[in-house]
C-alpha cells in the first residue's frame, strides 16, 4: 500500500524522496524492520493472550530430557509469524504482482489449515488434530491452485537468452563482433510461458518439465499439465509436512527457516534482475524481484519470533505456522523456479521427513520378518534422537543451524558452479 501512495506523491508532487519506495532493496530493509517490530514487540502481547485464554501445549511423554516442563507453553505463536509476514507485505509490495498474490495466498491458505488442526487440538481437547487427510487434501487444492496458476496466467513468464551476438565498434572505427559467452549473452525482448526449471550443478542448466512428455508428439506442450501439476502438489505437500515435522524442539524450525529465507531471498532478487541473471547465466523471471520484499519479512518474522521461541521457548508455532513457513518454502522455489534446488537448500527438513520414513518402514518390516519391530534411531524425527543420546536442546539446535547454513551457501554456489 505505501508503494502506490508513495507512487503517488512522487508521480504528482515530486516530494524529496518518495522515489525511494520504487527500489526493491528499500522496501524489503522496511518489511525486515516492520516484521521485527511486529514479532517482537507485539508478539508479547500475542503471548500474554494466549495465555489468559489458556492456548497451552498438551505434552505427550516421551521420556525427554525437560520434556514434561513444556506443558502449558501457549501454543499457536504461527499468528505472530503470519501477521509479521503478511502485514509488512501488504504495506510495501506491489500487490498486483501476480507472484506475490499467489505467495500471500499460501500463506493465508496454509495458516488457516494450520490454526484448524490447533484449534482441534487445543479447544477440542482432541490431541489428534485435524485428520491428516483433511491436511492432505488442503495442501492438494494449494497445489493445483499454484500449478495451475504457473501454467496459465499470463503474468508469470521468462525470457530466453537470444544466443545473438552482440556487436560493438573498436577504438580504431572497425565494426567488430564477439562470439555468444556468458558475458554477452542477451534475453529476449518478449516473455514466453514454459515449464522450465533449474538443475542444480549443470552448465546448460535448464529442465523443461514438457519435453518428458515429447513422445505424445508435436503437441506434447498443451499436456504439460500432466506433469507439471502432480510435481508442484509433491512438492508443496513434501516440503509443508517437512518444516512441520522438524518444528520439535525449541526453535529448531523457526531458526532453519530463516536461514532459508535468507538463501530465496538472494536466489530470487538475482532472477528477476536482468542484470545479474545474465552475468551469472540464469533464467531471468522478470517480476519475481519483488518477492524479495515477502522472504524478507518472512526471515524477519522468523528471527523475531525466534526471540521468543528459543530455549526455553516462552511459546510455541504450533501447525498454525509450521504449515505455513514449508508451504511458503516450497511455493516460493517453485515461483523462481529453483525448486530442484530444495533438496539441498532444504536438507535439514529432508532428513527429518527421511528420519521418519525410515523408522516406521524398518519397523514394520522387521515386524513381519521377526515377530518384532526393531529401530534405527533411538527415537524419530532425528532431533529426538540426539536427545536420547544426551545432548542438550540448545546444542542440537545450533549444530542444525550450522548444517542449514552450510546447506544455505551451497545453494547459492550452484549459480557459479556449473
Amino acid at each position: 500500500m505505501f508503494y502506490y501512495l508513495f507512487d503517488y506523491l512522487h508521480t504528482n508532487y515530486d516530494l524529496p524522496g518518495t522515489g525511494l519506495f520504487y527500489y526493491i532493496s528499500t522496501r524489503t530493509a522496511f518489511a525486515i524492520i516492520f516484521s521485527l517490530i511486529i514479532s517482537m514487540v507485539f508478539g508479547k502481547k500475542i503471548i500474554n493472550f494466549l495465555k489468559r485464554k489458556q492456548v497451552g501445549e498438551t505434552i505427550r511423554d516421551l521420556d525427554l530430557p525437560n520434556q514434561m516442563q513444556k506443558e502449558g507453553t501457549p501454543t499457536m505463536g504461527g499468528l505472530i509469524i503470519l501477521s509479521a509476514i503478511l502485514i509488512p507485505t501488504l504495506l510495501f509490495a506491489k500487490l498486483h504482482n501476480i507472484y506475490v498474490l499467489l505467495i500471500l495466498i499460501t500463506t493465508v491458505w496454509l495458516g488457516f489449515l494450520g490454526f484448524v488442526d490447533d484449534y482441534i487440538k487445543v479447544f477440542k481437547k482432541d490431541k489428534k488434530g485435524l485428520a491428516g487427510r483433511y491436511k492432505i487434501i488442503g495442501q492438494i487444492v494449494l497445489g493445483l491452485v499454484v500449478g495451475l496458476t504457473m501454467l496459465y496466467h499470463k503474468d508469470i513468464v521468462i525470457r530466453e537468452k537470444t544466443g545473438v551476438t552482440e556487436s560493438f565498434v573498436s577504438a580504431d572505427g572497425v565494426f567488430q563482433s564477439q562470439q555468444t559467452s556468458k558475458t554477452t549473452d542477451i534475453f529476449s525482448r518478449e516473455s514466453v510461458k514454459s515449464t522450465k526449471t533449474t538443475i542444480p550443478f549443470i552448465k546448460n542448466n535448464e529442465l523443461d518439465y514438457a519435453k518428458i512428455l515429447s513422445f505424445l508428439g508435436r503437441d506434447y506442450a498443451k499436456w504439460a499439465f500432466l506433469i507439471f501439476v502432480p510435481i508442484i502438489v509433491v512438492i508443496v505437500t513434501a516440503v509443508s509436512n517437512g518444516a512441520n515435522i522438524t518444528d520439535g524442539i525449541d526453535g529448531l524450525a523457526t531458526g532453519t527457516s530463516a536461514i532459508i529465507g535468507v538463501t530465496l531471498g538472494i536466489l530470487a532478487y538475482v532472477s528477476g534482475n536482468v542484470i545479474f541473471a545474465n552475468y551469472l547465466n540464469i533464467m531471468y523471471i522478470p517480476n519475481t524481484g519483488e518477492l524479495t520484499i515477502f522472504i524478507g519479512a518472512f526471515v524477519g518474522a522468523c528471527i523475531g519470533f525466534l526471540w521468543y521461541n528459543s530455549y526455553p521457548a516462552q511459546v510455541f508455532m504450533g501447525d498454525t505456522g509450521s504449515l505455513a513457513i514449508g508451504g511458503i518454502i516450497a511455493v516460493f522455489a517453485i515461483m523462481i523456479r529453483k525448486e530442484l534446488l530444495i533438496p539441498i537448500l532444504c536438507g535439514v527438513f529432508l532428513v527429518e521427513n527421511l528420519s521418519v520414513i525410515m523408522q516406521v518402514s524398518y519397523f514394520k518390516y522387521t515386524k513381519r520378518k521377526y515377530g518384532e519391530g526393531r529401530r534405527i534411531f533411538k527415537m524419530s524425527p532425528l532431533h529426538h534422537h540426539y536427545q536420547k543420546l544426551g545432548y542438550h536442546e540448545s546444542k542440537i539446535v545450533m549444530r542444525f543451524f550450522i548444517v542449514g547454513i552450510m546447506l544455505a551457501v551451497l545453494t547459492i554456489l550452484t549459480l557459479k558452479v556449473r
